[in-house]
């Protein structure tokens, strides 16, 4: 795929560059999840809102209101094209057909409607919520968040020419393909874009998934992206986020009923999809409390994604939980995504996938020549381990900027689930940096829940 993304950059065209361009530009997870959503919770009412966790980079001095509204109501006038809802229908995906149902398609196609929003700005920042039904809510938050992060690269092109744009993407591609090179030819490597919600661009993401589609060949198994995967013949990856068991707390009436929240999501999920797309993430309240607490059949599922906590050691955690719980964890699956770079999709790839000749570290596997120095790899898999490559994928312009500013580096911008039913939610996460949720509630439920395992690590994006 050949654009000039300078040229496209530099005379944005409103008609022919919307930020989102399909409803189906959002994660697969958010999809599985407005289904799940759709028959287990259709009438539960919740918040949303924004969050910039890079308080230093004030949004909203340099993107406007009047830009951002903009977007966003044309993001609610789009309605699922038929060509999208018979792809949805028809297309395999985890290996089985059908996986949406013929009455959620119907909904999709003649009922779904993303909800109304309130926006202002604060001290630099913009104050974005969200309030309605959770089918109506829980889609704005990837396309929230890809629209700003768009804007707000939109707002440096306006400060350059177009000289200075082909120079910026000339490096930006260049820094690409340094990364790629040492990807290629890694034997048995998985990696997958994860990159929609903070991405530089719409056009900046499809030209990154299409060259390293390209350059990885086997090793890049898909997008998170729909859209994307929908418009490239590509696999639609995901399963499901924090918000489902962040809900299920809020609106739990008794202690016991909020500790086996996290359980009863797994429960109903599985329910859903009929045992497929059997992927956890245990971290809303603490990855180290869910596996201690965790039902038997809980390790039956497929694997676990790690999002926030140090991926070493979850990865450790979750295989010792196994080998305790009878599992053989080379037949299981662990994904790690959060702020990853080549750097650590090769340690851990060395670390989970195959056993380090002794004296050496992860850090000492930096390109394929040292996957197949016999001296330093012996194949003897611990788990399947695969890479989500996200922010630093579809937006690492760091120290590409032709005058060296740092306005395209990207931040820290999150959109999280305030409250289910008039209840606050909460997520305490396994990295205190990450928890959301009013002081007071963040208090209770560490109570409930503990914070054995949590840690303060520095957030990456």
């Amino acid at each position: 795929m050949i654009v000039n993304l300078a040229e496209r950059a530099h005379n944005h065209n409103w008609s022919l560059d919307p930020i989102v361009r399909s409803l189906l530009d959002t994660d697969f997870y958010k999809l599985l999840m407005l289904q799940f959503i759709w028959k287990n919770f259709h009438d539960t009412q919740t918040s949303w809102e924004l969050l910039n966790r890079s308080v230093s980079v004030r949004v909203a001095d340099m993107v406007s209101v009047e830009e951002l509204q903009q977007q966003l109501d044309h993001v609610r006038s789009l309605r699922f094209q038929r060509s999208e809802l018979v792809w949805l229908a028809g297309n395999t995906f985890y290996g089985r057909k059908g996986i949406f149902s013929p009455a959620f398609l119907d909904w999709l196609e003649h009922d779904f409607r993303l909800s109304g929003y309130s926006l202002s700005v604060e001290d630099g920042q913009f104050s974005l919520c969200f309030d309605g039904s959770w089918t109506a809510t829980t889609m704005w938050e990837v396309y929230a968040l890809s629209i700003i992060n768009e804007l707000k690269s939109r707002a440096a092109f306006r400060r350059m020419s177009e000289f200075e744009l082909d120079i910026l993407y000339a490096r930006a591609k260049a820094k690409l393909w340094s990364k790629v090179e040492r990807l290629r030819r890694v034997p048995e490597l998985r990696i997958a874009d994860f990159g929609t919600r903070r991405r530089h661009s719409f056009l900046w993401q499809e030209y990154v998934v299409a060259a390293i589609g390209t350059a990885l060949g086997e090793s890049f198994s898909g997008t998170s992206n729909t859209y994307l995967a929908y418009k490239h013949d590509l696999e639609a990856l995901g399963t499901n986020a924090h918000e489902l068991p962040m809900a299920l707390a809020a609106m739990a009436k008794t202690v016991d009923e909020m500790r086996a929240s996290q359980y009863r999501v797994l429960d109903l999920w599985q329910e859903t999809y009929e045992g497929e797309i059997l992927i956890m993430l245990p971290d809303t309240f603490g990855t180290t409390q869910f596996l201690a607490n965790a039902p038997d059949w809980v390790a039956d599922w497929t694997g676990q994604r790690i999002d926030s906590k140090d991926p070493y050691l979850a990865g450790d955690e979750y295989i010792a939980w196994l080998k305790e719980r009878g599992r053989d964890p080379r037949r299981k699956r662990m994904i790690a995504s959060d702020g990853l770079d080549v750097d650590q999709i090769l340690g851990l790839h060395a670390y989970f996938g195959g056993r380090i000749a002794d004296g050496l570290r992860p850090s000492d596997f930096q390109s394929a020549a040292d996957f197949l120095d016999p001296a330093k790899w012996v194949c003897d898999r611990r788990i399947r381990f695969s890479a989500g490559w996200g922010t630093l994928l579809t937006n690492d312009f760091r120290g590409c900027h032709p005058e060296g500013r740092s306005e395209l580096d990207p931040i820290s911008l999150v959109c999280k689930l305030t409250s289910a039913d008039g209840h606050a939610a909460v997520k305490l996460s396994d990295n205190f940096r990450k928890a959301t949720g009013p002081p007071a509630e963040l208090k209770r439920y560490r109570e409930i829940f503990g914070d054995a395992g949590i840690a303060n690590i520095p957030v990456v994006v």
